[in-house]
């Protein structure tokens, strides 16, 4: 008879804040993600979509204001299935409407879900992102979610139904010129997400 399997050792803030500073480093459900710093393509989507978002929405420059758009902070969320442990998970872009976060917190993480998140795909991270991070945003109520592929050129779009989690989502692909929630008040040239 088989010696039973060994029972793996949950995951603790330590073990995140032990990680490399040249690594991205995530706790969900106990187990820790360590990943590399992104690849160029991905940097450079991240990037330009900041830049695209933050004058209008952060500045209040050509556009409405109103919002915290800022990039890869620390989302630390309760974890349900180990009462006193945290989710620590690190989107590649955020953002909070100020009525709802008047003030950024004095903390090194952020304890108040985002209202919006994108997450920048790459081959490394596409399977966490889409299937462990996003139904924790769902759990969270973050209200919108992008997931941008730089490799595919496609953004795509969706928005939480309260009570059942994302909707269906719409994707944008190459050089379209879009209008997506929550920052419809622009027109986004999506072509510079892809510039090399």
């Amino acid at each position: 008879m088989g010696q039973p399997a060994e029972k793996q050792r949950r995951a603790t803030y330590a073990d995140l804040e032990a990680v490399p500073a040249n690594k991205v480093a995530e706790l969900i459900g106990g187990v820790l993600h360590v990943l590399p710093r992104p690849a160029p393509r991905h940097a450079n989507a991240e990037g330009a979509l900041q830049g695209e978002l933050f004058g209008p929405f952060h500045r209040g420059r050509g556009g409405p204001g109103g919002w915290w758009i800022l990039p890869e902070p620390e989302l630390h969320f309760p974890d349900p299935d180990a009462p006193g442990e945290i989710d620590a998970l690190v989107p590649d872009l955020a953002g909070w409407r100020r009525e709802r976060m008047p003030e950024l917190p004095e903390t090194a993480f952020f304890p108040l879900a985002p209202d919006w998140i994108c997450e920048v795909l790459s081959p490394s991270t596409a399977s966490v992102d889409r299937d462990e991070k996003m139904p924790i945003y769902a759990r969270e109520g973050v209200r919108y979610a992008w997931l941008v592929d730089p490799i595919a050129r496609t953004l795509e779009a969706s928005s939480l139904v309260l009570g059942r989690g994302w909707g269906p989502a719409v994707i944008y692909r190459d050089a379209a010129r879009v209008g997506v929630e929550p920052f419809e008040a622009i027109e986004l040239d999506l072509s510079v997400l892809w510039a090399t």
